[in-house]
């Protein structure tokens, strides 16, 4: 007989593909109002030198968040996350207003908006508040970035942050240093199932911290955590080669997705339950390398369709 707690654990197992769809759907669903404002990150899509420079000013950023938690300014660190967030959440909410109103009045809207959403997050940052900001947040990026960079780089990109994600996760493991300090202050680039009833993020937290030395915990420990965690960037990543394809490669599929951003999507949700089902040992994954692999092996059986 199934039990209560293998229920819970199958909900929360089945809330974060769904929260992929929900990103991969609204990211393509943006892109028309993202272009008409002008929200394009880099001004030529098709050029490959893109991809390094964003893995270079990844590298910087993470570098320097690092020496923040090393040298014990979280405080610093909690005030970079909050105005990036704002400034985030000002594209996400104008984007989301211009598919119904005049871009200047979708602008005072996405303003107010995200002021509302920072702090609400900063005051009160339950997990399913966080999961539904979050989860808008890693759409309104995807689109952003999907709109900004043709199939071809955004492939280099994610292979490039796959490698990078594998490395700083199991070899270098810095990767969970910062997991940790984001964990501990409660910040809001996650989202977070909850696997027991009655869970409170606030209260809560995860029930532990991430271990750099998986191999030596115990199985209880493996698994005593009290949720499910997600960086909005494994919800992001693939997403973006969704948009792209749905942007420079129109038609074929259902609606504005095109069949090269379904396959996408299709196979990061694939390379998602590879994912989870690894994440069930209690040791941390790096979560990159099977999302981008599916979506980027989901993209090419979609193309292939749609040339044959």
């Amino acid at each position: 007989m199934i039990s209560k707690e293998q229920i819970r654990e199958f909900l929360a197992l089945l809330a974060m593909p769904v929260m992929l769809l929900a990103v991969g759907i609204g990211s393509v669903l943006l892109a028309v109002p993202m272009t008409a404002s002008g929200y394009a990150v880099f001004e030529d899509p098709e050029s490959l030198t893109n991809p390094l420079w964003f893995i270079v000013m990844l590298l910087l950023f993470t570098a320097f968040l690092l020496l923040l938690i090393r040298f014990k300014y979280k405080f610093i660190l909690d005030w970079i996350i909050r105005i990036s967030l704002f400034i985030a959440y000002i594209y996400v909410f104008s984007g989301l207003a211009g598919l119904v109103c005049t871009m200047d009045i979708a602008l005072v809207f996405g303003i107010l908006a995200a002021g509302l959403a920072t702090l609400l997050l900063w005051k009160y940052p339950e997990w399913y508040v966080v999961d539904i900001l979050g989860v808008l947040l890693a759409a309104g990026v995807a689109s952003m970035f999907g709109i900004s960079l043709e199939p071809m780089p955004v492939i280099l990109l994610l292979i490039l942050l796959a490698l990078y994600d594998a490395i700083s996760v199991y070899k270098t493991k810095h990767m969970l240093t910062l997991a940790n300090g984001v964990i501990e202050g409660r910040m809001p680039i996650m989202v977070v199932v909850p696997k027991k009833e009655g869970y409170s993020f606030i209260r809560d937290g995860v029930g532990g911290t991430i271990s750099p030395e998986g191999d030596n915990q115990t199985e209880e420990s493996k698994h005593d955590r009290a949720a499910y965690l997600m960086g909005l960037g494994d919800l992001i990543m693939p997403s973006i080669l969704v948009t792209s394809a749905a942007v420079f490669m129109p038609g074929g599929g259902i609606g504005p997705m095109s069949t090269p951003a379904i396959g996408a999507l299709l196979g990061s949700v694939l390379g998602l339950f590879i994912l989870l089902r690894s994440v069930q040992s209690g040791r941390p994954q790096a979560g990159l390398p099977p999302l981008n692999g599916g979506a980027i092996l989901g993209f090419l059986i979609g193309w292939a369709v749609t040339v044959l």
